[in-house]
């Protein structure tokens, strides 16, 4: 193992990234929830809120989790391939829960939550091994 992937480290970077994630998760409910209350359609709000959210994310991660600095047009077009697929998966998957649970005051929170957790893990995942790796 080199030091890049020693355990240690892995640990640090996800410790950061789940406290800049929990951070832009708010970010996204926050925006999530306003939008709602304009009376934004539900899809439409969603998809602005993981992008105030992704945003967000992309500058605190690269910054203090990954310590990637200025990575150039390679760094930002593989930001931007990875979250066009994490936000169709996340949009969707909110969409196909709004869909299969039932109706309630607590479906809207849960299908956010269920689309974001998935959009994150692929997220940590390919930002740490494609995105930010150190070369």
């Amino acid at each position: 193992m080199t030091a890049v992937d020693t355990p240690p480290r892995l640990v640090s970077q996800l410790a950061r990234f789940v406290l800049i994630g929990g951070f832009c998760a708010l970010v996204d409910y926050g925006v999530y929830q306003g939008l709602l209350a304009l009376e934004l359609w539900v899809h439409l709000a969603k998809a602005l809120s993981f992008v105030a959210g992704t945003t967000t994310a992309f500058f605190l991660n690269r910054r203090f989790t990954f310590a990637a600095g200025r990575g150039g047009i390679g760094q930002a077009g593989g930001f931007a391939l990875l979250y066009t697929v994490t936000f169709f998966v996340n949009v969707g998957v909110n969409a196909l829960m709004l869909q299969v649970l039932p109706e309630g005051g607590w479906r809207i929170t849960a299908a956010w939550v269920v689309a974001q957790g998935l959009a994150t893990v692929i997220n940590f995942v390919m930002l740490r091994t494609v995105v930010f790796r150190t070369r």
